[in-house]
């Protein structure tokens, strides 16, 4: 398969190049710093600009689209939110504009934000979306996706919940904090955390890629997913330290402002999808997830 892959550097894109190229694929990916690959093709652009590298994607047999800032790169400023928005969906926009037939699966990211904040209640991908600002940046973002449908292209929206990798992400800091004794549950602890293993996470973008019967959202988070406090003591336990301070709510809103709801609230999110299309979970529960990345 012939895939084209906008965001392939980020945490997620590497480990996924890396396991498309062990299996044989032919791998072209976007960066916006030169690059030069033995076996896997750079190309340099923005993807939210136009430019060469549509001609080249155009030629895919598969899109694979991962672009965009980081949510929690920092408070969410207006000028941040526009960020936000724009890198995914010019991003996203800007890839189904190169389509034209020959492409016949589009992958493209979104997150579990789409469902809103919903206490103990479980999300499926039939739950619809959520009315605060992450909930329609998604929206959003998906509706741009679905225009490669016209296009002639299967497409599977990913809604990614708490990726865990040992090399970034969340857990490198997280696991740190615990090391020295710093770690606790934030406010009370009772907030679900829909999490995936890194190795998961890419293992549903090949699912995804391979499986014809997998189209529209496809939620990637581990079946069994767990509190804030389930996620401390999981974590504590995992690096041999107590977890005896607790944060306060308001410390995090304090620092990062609306963003915070994602620690302070969360979201009990259920990959049905997943298991009634077959995926099988290398990391179903956070403990074991947890022993092979520490």
């Amino acid at each position: 398969m012939d895939v084209f892959v906008l965001g392939g550097t980020g945490l997620i894109g590497r480990r996924l190049v890396e396991r498309l190229v062990a299996r044989g694929d032919r791998v072209a990916v976007l960066t916006r710093q030169a690059r030069q690959g033995s076996v896997v093709e750079f190309l340099t652009g923005d993807p939210a600009v136009p430019g060469p590298w549509c001609a080249r994607l155009a030629a895919a047999d598969a899109v694979v689209n991962l672009a965009g800032e980081p949510i929690l790169g920092g408070r969410w400023t207006p000028k941040r939110k526009e960020l936000l928005g724009k890198s995914r969906i010019a991003a996203t926009l800007n890839a189904v504009q190169a389509l034209d037939g020959r492409t016949k699966t589009f992958v493209s990211g979104s997150a579990i934000g789409y469902y809103g904040f919903g206490g103990d209640e479980a999300f499926d991908e039939a739950s619809p979306a959520g009315t605060d600002f992450l909930a329609q940046l998604c929206a959003r973002w998906e509706d741009a996706a679905q225009g490669a449908a016209a296009r002639g292209a299967r497409v599977v929206t990913l809604r990614t919940g708490l990726v865990l990798d040992a090399g970034g992400g969340a857990l490198k800091p997280m696991a740190a904090a615990f090391r020295l004794g710093l770690g606790g549950p934030i406010a009370g602890g009772a907030q679900w955390v829909s999490w995936i293993h890194a190795a998961d996470e890419t293992g549903l973008i090949l699912h995804a890629l391979d499986a014809a019967r997998v189209a529209g959202p496809l939620n990637a988070t581990a079946p069994e997913p767990v509190t804030n406090r389930g996620l401390t003591e999981a974590l504590a336990h995992a690096v041999h330290r107590p977890a005896f301070l607790p944060m306060p709510g308001w410390a995090p809103r304090l620092a990062i402002g609306e963003g915070a709801a994602l620690a302070t609230r969360g979201q009990r999110v259920l990959p049905a999808k997943a298991l009634a299309t077959g995926y099988a979970f290398q990391f179903p529960t956070l403990p074991a997830a947890l022993k092979d990345l520490l």
